[in-house]
């Protein structure tokens, strides 16, 4: 490449793809001087470990972001986020590894699940809580993903080399997301893909993090049938397989074997715990905002199971139900406005996704799809001013930064969109695929490639 090419971005701080990479792939020789074989913070026993505590936490802070904006964002009822945040932290003083940066989130996805990051961010989906009885069961399903992170399962994963979806699969996702060409929507809406971030845990991690997990709400003062509870309900949903669960059992493996270790927990080492309240009521009290708005979360359900099936129409009736029913909801909206460009209907998909950022101005998802809407109806002025919003909120999505460029492209700025043209091939590390290919050949044309 010509060193024209090369400065456009000097000053750009090193990419996720870049920083995930030294997080992964740094020589052995060199990791294992750094960190070598660790203490095992749950059993004292020594464990491989090629990730130190600094590096967990800055693949938490890289990703967690990208993830929890894949979620539409955390909720808005601040009442209810300080209350999900409130029961983790109590929570954390009976844990492994206390001083963890710790921080405990509902976020607006209506898919059933709840995940962890290796820094110590954990995050509820809107779908799970509903799906919860108590504040005992809300504390069991804390407690299990804080094992993960005590435990360090994501970490240690990457240092045996055996799963890395939390970095290099979830960044080979997202590059082959953008392959399909300029014009696939489906492909370009996913850019921010449901679980793309997340880790897939084997059987025995989710053995592990159970045991954990019983023990810290247990020791929180918790009483132990709210564990039993939340193993019940997800092994019912395990047998019923509903749409809306499939991401939680892909990185949360579940089986009879851990609700039958659960009740036996319950009914040895944790009996004396039976007298303590399960808090059902003060759970309901703080969920009402929620449990409002549960036939438009269903409703979401609906239609993301139709979208992922390719039945739009009736993905859309969905959505316009739960618009019905909530009209308020940013999910809604967005989800609205991506029905709507899949199906080449850009102005009005436009219209739900301004009324979404209207709803939720600091949220990504609705200024990237307002922006992509704009792109199809030529509207290029105010794609950029969407794009560039959409970037300052959350920077770093190679996706987004190839779109900056095109609509600087068609407003006539070369240079302008030349540097981003630039910035996204760096980002992808040059990976062939429609978008590069179409960057490169710009870029050649410009003058800027020899």
């Amino acid at each position: 490449m010509h060193d024209k090419i090369l400065q456009l971005s000097e000053d750009r701080l090193l990419t996720r793809r870049q920083f995930l990479g030294l997080s992964v792939t740094v020589s052995a020789a060199g990791l294992l001087q750094i960190c070598g074989c660790a203490t095992d913070p749950v059993t004292g026993q020594r464990q491989l470990m090629m990730m130190s505590k600094n590096q967990e936490i800055a693949v938490d802070r890289q990703q967690a972001p990208f993830q929890f904006s894949s979620d539409y964002g955390i909720i808005q009822d601040q009442a209810l986020n300080r209350y999900i945040n409130q029961v983790g932290q109590d929570l954390v003083s009976h844990v492994h590894r206390p001083a963890m940066p710790y921080n405990f989130q509902c976020v607006n996805a209506t898919y059933i699940n709840a995940y962890a990051f290796p820094g110590g961010s954990i995050a509820v989906t809107r779908g799970i809580l509903l799906r919860l009885d108590n504040e005992a069961e809300l504390a069991a399903l804390l407690g299990h993903e804080l094992g993960h992170v005590n435990a360090r399962h994501t970490a240690e994963q990457m240092s045996k080399s055996q799963l890395s979806s939390l970095v290099v699969g979830g960044l080979s996702v997202l590059m082959d997301s953008q392959a399909k060409g300029l014009g696939n929507l489906t492909q370009q809406l996913g850019a921010l893909g449901q679980g793309l971030y997340l880790a897939k845990y084997s059987r025995d991690n989710e053995r592990e993090a159970d045991f954990l997990g019983h023990e810290y709400m247990v020791k929180s003062g918790y009483n132990s049938k709210g564990f039993v509870g939340l193993m019940e309900m997800l092994n019912t949903l395990n047998k019923q397989k509903p749409s809306s669960a499939q991401m939680l059992f892909s990185t949360h493996p579940m089986s009879d074997e851990r609700l039958a270790a659960a009740v036996q927990r319950d009914q040895g080492p944790y009996s004396q715990t039976r007298n303590a309240s399960l808090l059902k009521e003060r759970y309901m009290d703080r969920i009402a905002g929620l449990r409002q708005k549960k036939a438009a979360v269903l409703s979401m359900q609906e239609g993301e199971k139709y979208l992922g099936r390719e039945k739009y129409d009736k993905a859309r009736t969905a959505f316009a139900s739960a618009l019905g029913q909530a009209k308020d909801d940013y999910t809604a909206h967005v989800l609205m406005a991506k029905c709507l460009l899949i199906q080449k209907k850009p102005a009005e998909a436009a219209s739900y996704a301004g009324a979404a950022i209207d709803l939720y101005p600091a949220e990504y998802q609705g200024h990237y799809v307002a922006g992509l809407a704009h792109v199809k109806t030529k509207q290029f002025s105010r794609a950029y001013e969407n794009f560039v919003k959409g970037d300052q909120l959350l920077p770093g999505n190679p996706q987004l930064i190839f779109y900056k460029g095109y609509a600087q492209e068609n407003l006539g700025r070369q240079q302008a969109a030349a540097a981003d043209y630039t910035a996204y091939l760096k980002m992808i590390n040059y990976t062939s695929n429609q978008y590069s290919r179409y960057a490169y050949q710009r870029l050649k044309e410009w003058g800027y490639v020899q």
